[in-house]
């Protein structure tokens, strides 16, 4: 039985598909929902430039969440944006609110990148606490 459920969202058209289909779980359980976004931190820069693009990031990231809260009648929702890698955020967020499912989008990169980088998705299902279903946009 999933009673509280993470989606983990950044606008992407899979981070829809994710949403939605969280939504449509939330619903069907009664699970509280859960919206996290996670604003990355430059890799370099002084701390005022640092500072300048977390809050930047901040904002952008809070603007985006805005128009999806009049998309949840019903359900109780909570809406937060963290700074710090994404896959990090997304499992320490679930940990910390004794998340019982996470739903996150996959962008679909290239295999290269993928071998390079890992992705976000692959590394939340390898570290989260719960259940994690992978939406493909």
């Amino acid at each position: 039985m999933i009673k509280k459920l993470l989606i983990a969202y950044d606008g992407s058209d899979s981070a829809k598909a994710a949403f939605n289909l969280a939504i449509d779980l939330a619903e069907k359980y009664g699970a509280e929902l859960h919206v996290l976004a996670v604003a990355r931190p430059p890799e370099f820069g002084s701390e005022v430039e640092t500072e300048a693009v977390i809050d930047n990031s901040r904002r952008h990231y809070t603007h985006l969440l805005q128009p999806l809260k009049s998309q949840i009648a019903g359900l109780t929702a909570h809406f937060e944006v963290m700074v710090g890698h994404p896959a990090e955020s997304i499992v320490l967020y679930a940990e910390d609110h004794d998340i019982d499912h996470i739903v996150i989008g996959h962008r679909g990169h290239s295999l290269f990148e993928r071998w390079l980088l890992g992705s976000v998705a692959r590394q939340v299902i390898a570290y989260a606490p719960c259940s994690v279903t992978v939406v493909r946009g």
